[in-house]
């Protein structure tokens, strides 16, 4: 009987590891994405707004926006979507998005 619960045992492990790989791979890939997706925004961005006094002054908002994930959305950082979003009617990109662009600034 002792075997069965090693055999047993050494099954469970090998298909938790599974899991955890797996769980990994998932989310490497999304993060992946999502930086993919976020360096687009990010490189219109930077590029047209480092020297820009609206868009620096929401960088305080920008942090707290992005550390609650979007809950906190300061007047500073509203005002800076307005005005970038104004100056690049074409640009397509989340306030997530916008806002992670502006903290690289």
């Amino acid at each position: 009987m002792p075997r069965y619960h090693l055999i047993g045992a050494a099954l469970l492990l090998s298909l938790a590891g599974a899991a955890q790989a797996t769980s990994f791979v998932v989310t490497t890939d999304a993060v992946v994405r999502a930086g993919a997706a976020s360096t687009d925004a990010t490189s219109d961005v930077t590029s047209s707004f480092r020297d820009d006094k609206i868009v620096q002054a929401a960088r305080d908002d920008a942090a707290s926006f992005v550390g609650s994930e979007g809950a906190i959305r300061g007047a500073s950082l509203e005002s800076a979507f307005l005005h970038i979003r104004q100056q690049l009617p074409a640009l397509q990109a989340s306030d997530a998005q916008l806002a992670r662009a502006i903290l690289v600034l």
